[in-house]
């Protein structure tokens, strides 16, 4: 690949980040015409399984791989253009916060977090008052000269952010920096990251396979299903708007329901289910209904019956394990109070928050909440 002369670098925008119809293919493609713009001072997360290709755009945007077509764009300089133009990682001028934090271990913290400078030659002076005030505003600058193996990992990882800040990037990038955790610390520290990239006014790409994390952390999260972005959106309309039945079974938002429309209600096939379609209107004809997690209680848009299959007890409430219909229908709801196994009880529906998806292709395989 052919690196990007100073001189040929051009300004695109105000962007922290845009991406524009990235792909990459291995041997089978990878990343599919990826768009994208994050705006300065904005965190945004890329969620999503195993192999959905997060990962792959992220060492996209660090230079570390280079991308099979379309163009990336960092603080409005063209970084990458296909395969035949690209800065080297060096030359972009981000930071970046790895799984294991990858700090240096016979380096003092204050010598971790001046790496970087020393590597883009700052003088001795310049660059330790430079480490010292990044650990400042990530609160650390009384550590300065501990070695990082008597930290704790909350405290490693506010080193990583330093050092990845130290020299004032235009974008951070963030792979998966708490998958390595145990979830109750994963938790505590995904609140704690929030609060300080907020802080900092930091513009960064947070990738991750946990919904919790990635609610906490970004501003906005895009939902990355089979090398595409599925949908990119705030938490809440995430919740509250899946795009596609895709994007609600990912994030295990509640049970979708194959059935039929006609006459503006929808009817699942047993019949168990009759309910007035949401929306303004809907054609007749094959679709899937989304019904959220919901309320134990008295019906509110027409009973809907379900039968548990089992009662949780999560130390402030209870998880209720619902069967709706014959049975082959799950779905997930939190109580106050348990229910019996086997018990037949009423869910209260909020018709606001039914999502009906039209099914114009092969039927989806249904899901359930867990």
């Amino acid at each position: 690949m052919e690196h990007i002369a100073a001189d040929d670098r051009c300004r695109t925008g105000a962007w922290a980040l845009e991406a524009s119809g990235v792909g990459k293919s291995f041997d089978a493609p990878v990343l599919r015409g990826i768009d994208l713009t994050i705006a300065r001072g904005e965190v945004l997360a890329l969620l999503g399984p195993s192999g959905c290709g997060k990962t792959t755009l992220l060492r996209i945007a660090a230079g570390l791989l280079a991308p099979s077509s379309g163009r990336v764009s960092i603080d409005g300089v063209l970084v990458a253009d296909g395969e035949r133009h690209g800065l080297p990682p060096e030359a972009r001028g981000i930071g970046m916060v790895f799984q294991d934090y990858a700090l240096w271990p016979h380096l003092s913290v204050l010598a971790n977090v001046a790496f970087p400078l020393r590597m883009r030659g700052v003088a001795v002076g310049e660059r330790r008052g430079r480490a010292m005030g990044a650990l400042e505003r990530v609160g650390l600058a009384h550590l300065a000269q501990r070695d990082p193996g008597t930290l704790s990992g909350g405290q490693q990882q506010r080193v990583a952010l330093a050092r990845a800040i130290v020299a004032e990037p235009p974008l951070v990038l963030f792979d998966e920096p708490l998958s390595n955790l145990d979830r109750e610390l994963r938790e505590s520290l995904a609140l704690e990251m929030g609060a300080l990239l907020r802080e900092l006014k930091l513009s960064a790409v947070y990738v991750t396979h946990d919904h919790a994390e990635a609610f906490t952390i970004a501003d906005r999260v895009a939902v990355m299903l089979n090398g595409a972005i599925a949908q990119l959106d705030t938490p809440e309309t995430l919740f509250t708007d899946p795009a596609t039945p895709e994007v609600a079974r990912f994030l295990n938002i509640g049970a979708l329901i194959d059935g039929e429309v006609s006459a503006r209600r929808f009817r699942c096939g047993t019949g168990a289910i009759c309910v007035e379609t949401p929306g303004e209107a809907c054609a007749d004809g094959p679709a899937q209904l989304l019904i959220p997690r919901t309320a134990v209680g008295p019906a509110a848009d027409g009973p809907l019956e379900a039968r548990v299959a089992r009662c949780q007890f999560q130390g402030d409430r209870y998880l209720l394990h619902l069967e709706l219909g014959s049975g082959e229908r799950r779905l997930v709801c939190p109580s106050d109070t348990p229910a019996r196994p086997g018990a037949r009880i009423a869910l209260a529906l909020d018709r606001a928050r039914l999502r009906l998806f039209p099914q114009t292709s092969q039927p989806l395989r249904e899901g359930h909440a867990s």
